[in-house]
């Protein structure tokens, strides 16, 4: 936005140089990237965010000088015109919903001609061309005070009448840019009788402009619907300075002020005579109410600056933010940024200076706390990142492609609800539109950019929220942590290039039961089970107390192909730590360690395949055998074997606390055991 330094001047009394306003306006937040000199005045270049349209005018940034300077604005208030009625049927607005107002005056015997040079020199500072006198005034009081507004030949409009309305499928208009455009239902035309004679908030047509030879002159000044003209601008790819504040937003309660003035300056330019003037303002403007019971203490608390409340006052008094009565301020009408306490420090807060708030710590009204799952995630973490995993964050954003590819935890998703999932109206990343219901995805993709780079040893863990569709009874999501873990390449020793052995089946294992360890349950079992993602007689159910938990297992072919991670298996793991907590641990007990010597038989079992290692421990434990002081896995392999046989080696530790045991009563106990096993499940020793 370029501003002239002279005009500034005209609308208030301030004696500081073009350099030192602009240094003070940069102070306020309203950054001015360059001054620089045309001819005997100076043009500051403002840098003004969206939310600001108010500063797109010299009233606008000398409202925020007067602040600043503590000085009063030199802007006339002209002669109210009252509202007319419409008796003549000159103006009619069909589409209130888009024009919330609009005025219009029938200024008569124009005499249209070049504008004069002290007119002519200002438009040029800020880059506008003189046209003629009438059209130079338009656009001379939209600088000034932030209002578009059109001037339309009146003895060229069908009728000597405008309608305000949306257009029509397939009407066009020849534009004053010499662009002809088609419009459509969706676009507000301002149209005579018969046609449109201009598109609304956006750009005059060619047939009703002003010429050398016009002598009656209808001035439109309204105010048109945000939305509407941004989207119309976009639609006919025209961009101009009027839709460029239209779409930010003007001052519906400056349309009569700036009909005024433009009017006033028709008259004297170019010796126009004022006449009927109409306002149709179907919905009048109601200032938004801003509670503050002490802005001085709100600015305080949000910013550590000390304001006294009367400065506080002084300050939104400047900005036109009122207070009528105690503890409530007004919003102008040309602040649509204004809703809220917090905008109200803000303004106080920039007058005040940025540059005075000082780098403190917020002060904390209530002593911290760690959540009683916190000690045992913490844990969780510290023991996976003992054994080689690296902690990831992913998006908790998905493709909507992963539905149902991945078997969702236990406990997450209502099976009773048709949409299990919970799906963004708008994608933050294009094409993720799902909550994540597993964060598998996303450390898989994490594998894969790993892989990509040539880092094919990939241990990483994450502990995170996941999102299931709303349950039939508070219709809020079902947001649970999970953790989940991902294995693939080989184990690595420092300092070797090549690693010392491929990660397997047995090393996701592991990992999970170093992870449940950490959490404080020891007697996880793992069962066969069939899961989505996961190969078929390389995947398992996590129980604990009977309860499932979780899955883990190796990655199955189609998603290994999808990731393509070629030949190279992938083990992931995944556990419902929602549920995990939600457990009682058993009370810790604790015993002195035996000063005797314990007494190991490792035996190979010929098994069904059907039959696990879990299955032989929880035939054990049944006996209670008091010197088996436990029972181990050890190995199994089916090489050599019958194609539904395996061999299972078992590990058994005899002891005792009060003795050293002897060789009888170690075989005596254990050929019970042995017994036992093959009366229960029918399996026998290999030799």
């Amino acid at each position: 936005m370029n501003i002239s330094y002279k005009w500034l001047i005209d609308l208030i009394d301030i004696k500081p140089s073009a350099d030192e306003v602009a240094e003070a306006l940069t102070r306020v937040g309203l950054t001015v990237e360059g001054v620089h000199a045309h001819g005997e005045d100076f043009v500051l270049d403002i840098d003004l965010t969206s939310n600001r349209p108010d500063c797109l005018s010299h009233l606008g940034i000398a409202r925020e000088l007067s602040v600043i300077a503590d000085r009063e604005l030199r802007i006339a208030d002209l002669p109210h015109v009252s509202n007319q009625a419409n008796e003549s049927n000159l103006i009619s607005v069909e589409a209130p919903e888009l024009c919330n107002r609009f005025t219009a005056r029938i200024i008569k015997n124009v005499k249209v001609g070049p504008s004069p040079q002290w007119l002519t020199k200002r438009l040029e500072a800020l880059g506008e061309r003189s046209i003629n006198n009438v059209a130079d005034i338009t656009n001379y009081v939209m600088l000034e005070l932030g209002q578009p507004m059109h001037a339309f030949d009146l003895d060229k409009l069908a009728g000597n009448r405008i309608v305000v309305r949306r257009a029509s499928k397939g009407e066009q208009i020849m534009t004053l840019k010499d662009v002809e455009c088609e419009l459509d239902e969706t676009i507000l035309a301002i149209c005579d009788a018969e046609k449109p004679v201009a598109i609304a908030g956006i750009v005059g047509g060619l047939d009703s402009s002003i010429t050398d030879d016009t002598v009656n002159v209808l001035l439109e000044v309204a105010y048109f619907k945000r939305e509407n003209i941004r989207a119309t601008s976009r639609k006919l790819n025209l961009a101009t300075e009027a839709s460029y504040r239209f779409e930010r937003g003007v001052d519906i309660e400056n349309l009569i002020r700036a009909s005024n003035r433009a009017t006033e300056l028709i008259c004297e330019l170019a010796s126009g005579e004022a006449g009927e003037f109409i306002d149709i303002y179907p919905t009048i403007f109601t200032a938004t109410r801003i509670e503050s019971k002490d802005i001085s203490a709100a600015v305080d608390r949000l910013t550590g600056l000390q304001v006294a409340k009367e400065e506080c006052n002084r300050i939104l008094q400047k900005l036109g933010i009122k207070s009528t009565e105690p503890s409530i301020y007004l919003s102008p009408s040309w602040r649509h940024d204004i809703a809220i306490e917090e905008d109200l420090v803000e303004e106080v807060a920039r007058h005040a200076g940025y540059e005075n708030i000082a780098n403190e710590l917020p002060p904390a009204f209530h002593a911290g706390e760690y959540q009683l799952t916190e000690s045992r995630k913490r844990l969780i973490r510290q023991t996976l990142a003992d054994i080689g995993f690296d902690e990831a964050i992913s998006y908790s954003f998905i493709d909507t492609g992963f539905d149902y590819k991945f078997e969702t935890v236990p406990g997450l998703l209502d099976e009773k609800v048709s949409e299990q999932f919970v799906t963004l109206q708008d994608s933050v990343i294009e094409g993720a539109l799902r909550m994540r219901p597993s964060s598998l995805p996303g450390l898989l993709e994490a594998v894969r950019h790993n892989i990509n780079h040539q880092r094919r040893d990939v241990k990483l863990f994450e502990i995170g929220k996941c999102f299931a569709a709303p349950s039939q009874k508070d219709g809020l999501p079902n947001e649970q942590e999970l953790l989940s873990l991902v294995v693939t390449g080989g184990d690595m020793n420092q300092y070797r290039a090549m690693p010392a052995k491929e990660l397997d089946f047995y090393d996701a294992k592991g990992a999970v039961e170093a992870a449940l360890n950490a959490a404080g349950f020891e007697d996880a079992e793992f069962v066969p089970a069939e899961v989505n993602h996961l190969r078929t007689g390389q995947s398992a159910s996590i129980l604990l107390g009977g309860r499932s938990i979780g899955y883990f297992g190796r990655l199955n072919d189609e998603l290994s192909d999808t990731y393509k991670f070629k030949k190279q298996p992938v083990y992931v793991a995944e556990i419902n730590l929602h549920i995990l907590f939600g457990i009682d641990l058993a009370p810790l007990l604790y015993q002195p360690l035996s000063r005797f010597p314990v007494v190991t038989r490792d035996v190979s079992f010929i098994a069904p395949k059907i039959v696990t290692f879990n299955d032989i421990r929880a035939t054990v434990n049944e006996g209670n055998f008091v010197l088996c002081r436990n029972i181990q896995f050890v190995d199994d392999f089916d090489k050599g074997m019958a194609e539904n046989e395996r061999s299972i080696t078992v590990r058994f530790e005899y002891g005792s606390d009060e003795r050293t045991l002897v060789e009888e009563e170690v075989e005596a106990v254990h050929q019970q055991i042995l017994a036992n096993i093959e009366q229960k499940l029918a399996i026998k020793p290999r030799f």
